[in-house]
Parts: C-alpha cells; structure tokens; sequence
C-alpha cells in the first residue's frame, strides 16, 4: 500500500490555511502524525479519509486518483473522527453490524464473526447488549476504534484516538494498532500525545501551522534533541524563574528540593546535568528551539 500526497494545500472559505504545500510518502505500516493543537492534522485527516476536498494538490492511494476514484478508496479505509457519533437507540453489537455491513462484510455469518471478535479486542464485549447511548466516554471511543478497524480495511486513519481512554485502555489500542502495522496496510495516527507515536510507531510527520516540518523515524527526531535536555537540581526559590526562562518537561520532588527536566541549548545559571532525551523531549525541544531559529533566519533574510 502506498499514499502519495504532492503539494497539498486547503484553503478556508475565511482564507485560514489550514494546510499548505504538503509533500508525503505514506508507505505500509504505522505513521504517527504529530503536532500542536491547530496543526492542520484534521484537516489532513478529513481529506484523506475523502471526506473533505483539498484548495490544490494531489493525492494517490496506489495510483488512485483521491478525487477520481472516491469510492474505490472509500472501500478501502477505516476512519475515526475525532468528534466520532454514533446511533444512541442502536445496541453495541448492532452498531458494530452496521458498520461491517457498509464496510463491505455482506455474509451474515462472517460479519457476525468479525463483530464478535472486534468486540473482544476492544474489550466490550460483556457490553454488546448495551445501548450505546449508555456506554461510559472511554467505552464510547473503544465503540469508534472498533467500527474503524472492522472489515479488515487497507487504511486506517484515527484522529486523537486515546481521548478519553484510561492508561490502560490505552496501552489496549497501541497494541491493537501494532498488532494491525504487521500486515500490509496503512495505518495513520494523528495525535498530540507523543507517548502514543513513541511506543507504536517507527515512521512520524510533524506538523506546525499547516506545513510539513519533520518526517522520518522517531529516533531520528530524538537526536536532534541530544545534548539538550537536562536535569535541573532545583530548590523551592528557584521553580518560579527556571519556568519562566526554560521549557520545562517534568518537575519531580528530591530529597533537597525539585527535579526539573528542561529543554535548552544551554545552562548557565544552575547545577545540572545532560539525560538522553526521549520523544517527548525532542517534540519540545523541535518546536521551541528549531523551529524558532528557522524563522529567525527566514526574517533576517527578509530584511
């Protein structure tokens, strides 16, 4: 499988960009796409789930033209908003048939199979006859991962999959979707959780104010950030202005005052020590550091 996207842009109606001049490879396996709020990751999501046309660009799935071929991709995928709904007067497992059904699983006793299985893996099973208007937040969005990993789909795109879902809950879903990365489809991840890119994904793409600003491994991200993370021994008296002049990651109580993991070209003003960072780290550190000496040099030039 393979998504290709070449200089892809979308345009509001009230002229925000949302995305702007997007070049992509997607190849199988998993993609975590990662970004702050505002990124333009949904907006990316919607077009390729074909739910929304692009301003300009292209896009092929396998050499399927998106915008000629809609319906062919459409067989092709499983899609979980991030607003994600559903049909409150039907039960767990009847809305987990009908999703099957327009997935494409028209054999009765297969679809009931498949649903039955699903409903295992997310762990809702001792709730199929329950209506899904009465399903806690967290079963709601194990509802909307199943109908969206149902019918064996060669894409998958999911929006801020684990909102809502408890820790182990989510460790559930990662695993579901690593389980999935091995067989020769797409799986793509929009988040703003790094921890959910760290532990399923080997490929990422980062997004910032709708344009393509990394995409490669995750430890290639991490070694951007090496020798620029540090542990901070910090009294009390100190917290309020290591906040104020460095991003701080983690801020941990010691037996003489605090533990602050910061992000920084440098210190110079208090004891500390360089710790090797990990994605989270290098997320910060990306956008608060790299990102900013681009557009710094891009003003000079400008002047």
């Amino acid at each position: 499988m393979n998504i290709s996207i070449e200089e892809l842009t979308k345009i509001y109606k009230n002229g925000n960009r949302a995305i702007n001049n997007i070049n992509l490879e997607i190849e199988s396996g998993m993609l975590g796409l990662l970004g702050p709020n505002g990124a333009g990751k949904t907006t990316l999501m919607r077009i390729l789930a074909t739910l929304m046309r692009p301003s300009s660009g292209n896009v092929k799935v396998n050499g399927l033209d998106l915008q000629k071929n809609r319906a062919e991709i459409r067989a092709m995928l499983g899609f979980l908003p991030q607003d994600f709904g559903y049909f409150a007067k039907l039960r767990t497992w009847e809305f987990l048939d009908y999703s099957a059904a327009l997935g494409g699983l028209r054999n009765t006793a297969e679809r009931k199979r498949a649903v039955e299985e699903m409903l295992h893996k997310v762990g809702l099973y001792k709730f199929r006859d329950r209506f899904a208007k009465k399903l806690s937040g967290g079963m709601k969005r194990r509802l909307g991962i199943a109908q969206a990993l149902i019918g064996n789909p060669k894409i998958v795109i999911v929006d801020e999959p684990t909102t809502g879902l408890d820790p182990e809950e989510r460790i559930r879903f990662r695993n579901l979707l690593s389980d999935m990365s091995r067989e020769e489809i797409i799986i793509i991840l929009s988040t703003h959780i790094v921890g959910d890119i760290s532990s399923t994904c080997r490929k990422m793409a980062l997004l910032n104010k709708g344009e393509l600003k990394f995409q490669g491994q995750p430890d290639e991200l991490i070694n951007t950030a090496k020798g620029h993370v540090f542990r901070i021994k910090a009294f009390e008296t100190d917290l309020d202005k290591i906040k104020e002049k460095y991003p701080v990651i983690s801020t941990i109580p010691s037996e003489n005052g605090w533990d602050v993991e910061v992000v920084a070209d440098k210190i110079d003003d208090y004891p500390a020590d360089i710790i090797e960072p990990n994605l989270e780290h290098a997320y910060i550190y990306f956008m608060e550091f790299v990102l900013a000496q681009h557009v710094e040099i891009a003003e000079e030039e400008i002047i």
